[in-house]
C-alpha cells in the first residue's frame, strides 16, 4: 500500500535562512517542525540578504527537508520605501505564479516580511482551495505611521489598511505576538477566523551560554575586567537608542563599562554617527555576527538591552529579549509602560525598565549593577532563564503555531 501523498504548506517570505535577520531564523524552526509532522514544506524568499543586498543565496537548496526557492529581483536592500516596495511587488508575483501550480497545496503561512506578503495568498486563494494563515511579526501600516513616515490619512496607508482588512477577513487563522497587537488588529475589523496570541522564542539553535573566562569573544575585544552593556539585533527606528548614547558620555570616567552595538538596520547610522562625532572610548559597534559565533557575543554581556519605542506598543515585539532571558543575563529594558515586556519584568522581576530621555536614571541603574556582587546579577538573570523555561520554550511556543497551521 503506497504512502498517501503528503499536504504542501507554502510559506512566503522575503527573509530566510541562511540570512541572520531574526525573522527568518523563526520561520525556519515553523518550516522544520512542519516537515516533521508530515508536511511537504515549500519556502518562497529571496535570493539576497534582507539587511545587505550584497550577500546572494542559492536560488534552489534543500535544508533540514524544506524546498527552499530563492526568486532573483526580490530584494534591493532597504535604502528608501520605492525601493523596498519595487523588491516586494516584483518578489510577490513571482510568489504568485509559482503558488498557482504547487502541487497538493493545502495552506499558505504569510508572515508580514514582505509587509504586502498577504496580497500573494489572497491571490492564490483566488484560484486555488487553500487556507490562509497570518502571522503578525509586526504590524504595518501602523508601524509606519507612529514613525511619522505616513500621515494616517494618506493613500498608501489607507491601501495598507484595506489589504489588511481583506487579510483578517479571509485569515483561517491569525497569529498576534502580544495583547497589544491582537488589540490594534480587532480595532481594523472582526477577525473571520481565530485569533491568537502566539509569542516569539528563543532562538535555541543560536544560543548557548559561555562562560566569560571561556568566551573568545570577550578575550578577542579585551573585556576581561570590562562590564559590557549590549544592544545586538535589528537597530531600527523603533528602537530609539538616544538615551543609551547619551547615557555613555556620562559614563566615560568609568573605564570598567563598554557598550556594544551589533547588528544593521537604518538606526545603525545614529550609532556609528555618534561614534565618528564624539570619538568615546567606551562604544564597540560592530555588524551582525555569523549564525555560528553569535552565542560568544551574546554570552560577553553583563547586561542585555531591549529598546521599543514609546508609539509601538501593538506594532512591534522585540524578541531579542527571550534570547536574552534564556542565557541567563538581566535586562535592561527602555521604552514605556504598559507593554509585553513591561508585563514580563513585572511577573519575573528579571530586569529593569527605564523611560526613553531618562539619562539619569539609565546612569543610575548601570551603576547599580556595578555594584552588586556578581552572584546577585546571576541570580537575577537565573529568574529570567527559569521563566524562558516554564513559559517561553520553542516546544510549545512553536508547537503552539504549527497547531494553528495543521488546523482545519
Amino acid at each position: 500500500m503506497s504512502n498517501p501523498t503528503p499536504k504542501t504548506l507554502l510559506i512566503i517570505t522575503q527573509v530566510y535562512l541562511p540570512d541572520p535577520a531574526g525573522g527568518g531564523q523563526y520561520i525556519a524552526d515553523v518550516a522544520r517542525e512542519m516537515v516533521l509532522r508530515g508536511w511537504k514544506v515549500k519556502v518562497y524568499t529571496a535570493n539576497r540578504g534582507y539587511d545587505d543586498p550584497t550577500l546572494k543565496f542559492l536560488p534552489q537548496e534543500i535544508l533540514d527537508g524544506v524546498e527552499i526557492r530563492r526568486f532573483p529581483f526580490s530584494s534591493f536592500g532597504k535604502k528608501s520605501i520605492p525601493v523596498r516596495l519595487l523588491g516586494q511587488v516584483l518578489f510577490l508575483k513571482q510568489c504568485f505564479l509559482g503558488g498557482l501550480f504547487l502541487k497538493n497545496l493545502r495552506s499558505v503561512l504569510v508572515p508580514t516580511s514582505p509587509p504586502m506578503g498577504s496580497m500573494a495568498a489572497l491571490l492564490i486563494r483566488l484560484f486555488r482551495s487553500v487556507s490562509i494563515k497570518w502571522w503578525v511579526l509586526d504590524l504595518n501600516p501602523d508601524q509606519a505611521v507612529e514613525m511619522g513616515m505616513f500621515q494616517p490619512d494618506s493613500l498608501p496607508v489607507k491601501l495598507f489598511d484595506w489589504l489588511n482588512r481583506r487579510i483578517l477577513s479571509n485569515a483561517d487563522d491569525v497569529i498576534a505576538l502580544d495583547r497589544f497587537m491582537k488589540e490594534r488588529l480587532t480595532r481594523k475589523i472582526r477577525p473571520k477566523g481565530r485569533l491568537s496570541i502566539i509569542p516569539t522564542w528563543p532562538l535555541n539553535e543560536h544560543l548557548k551560554a559561555i562562560a566569560h573566562s571561556e568566551n573568545p569573544f570577550r578575550q578577542k575585544y579585551g573585556l576581561e575586567e570590562k562590564f559590557v552593556v549590549m544592544y545586538s539585533g535589528n537597530h531600527s527606528p523603533c528602537h530609539p537608542l538616544t538615551t543609551v548614547l547619551e547615557a555613555t558620555r556620562q559614563l566615560l570616567d568609568n573605564p570598567k563599562v563598554v557598550f556594544f552595538f551589533i547588528g544593521g538596520g537604518k538606526g545603525k547610522k545614529e550609532i556609528d554617527a555618534f561614534i565618528e562625532r564624539h570619538e568615546p572610548s567606551n562604544i564597540v559597534s560592530l555588524p551582525y555576527q555569523p549564525l555560528d559565533r553569535i552565542k560568544y557575543s551574546l554570552s560577553a554581556a553583563d547586561l542585555h538591552l531591549v529598546a521599543l519605542g514609546d508609539s509601538m506598543i501593538g506594532c512591534n515585539h522585540p524578541c531579542k529579549f527571550y534570547g536574552a532571558m534564556a542565557l541567563g543575563k538581566p535586562i535592561l529594558y527602555l521604552g514605556p509602560q504598559p507593554s509585553h515586556i513591561d508585563d514580563i519584568l513585572e511577573r519575573h522581576h528579571c530586569g529593569w525598565q527605564v523611560n526613553h530621555s531618562e539619562v539619569g536614571q539609565f546612569v543610575k541603574i548601570v551603576n547599580q549593577c556595578l555594584a552588586m556582587q556578581p552572584e546577585e546579577l546571576a541570580a537575577m538573570g537565573k529568574i529570567g532563564q527559569t521563566a524562558v523555561e516554564n513559559e517561553f520554550t520553542k516546544v510549545n511556543l512553536c508547537g503552539q503555531l504549527c497547531d494553528a497551521l495543521e488546523a482545519d
